[in-house]
């Protein structure tokens, strides 16, 4: 993950599971606490510095829901109805201030 708003830092990954399900996993996350983040998937490029901080908000995204927390590793289920090729990042996103807290780009 690049670092937006806030310092961020971590490794963001898909996965098949045994059952086809998939999963997004974020590893060894490390970012602040912040007022209603959200992992989206998203549309936008990965821009890195300020200018990167806004990208996401004016994309198509898919909202995976509330962050779990700010540290460690933590796993997200993708429902099925979900196709993966429109989405070319993954967004740290605060929905009250909107700005990114930190992105990574996708890939599987």
């Amino acid at each position: 993950m690049i670092s937006h708003e806030h310092t961020t830092s971590g490794t963001v990954r898909i996965l098949r599971q045994p059952n086809n399900d998939r999963v997004l996993t974020l590893e060894n996350l490390d970012t602040s606490n912040g007022p209603d983040v959200h992992v989206w998937l998203s549309a936008a490029d990965v821009v890195e510095g300020t200018g990167g901080w806004f990208v996401a908000g004016a994309a198509d995204h898919y909202d995976l829901g509330v962050i779990k927390g700010n540290q460690g590793n933590q796993v997200y289920a993708i429902p099925a109805g979900v196709d993966l090729k429109r989405y070319k990042s993954v967004d740290l996103w605060c929905v009250q201030f909107s700005v990114s807290f930190g992105a990574a780009k996708l890939t599987f």
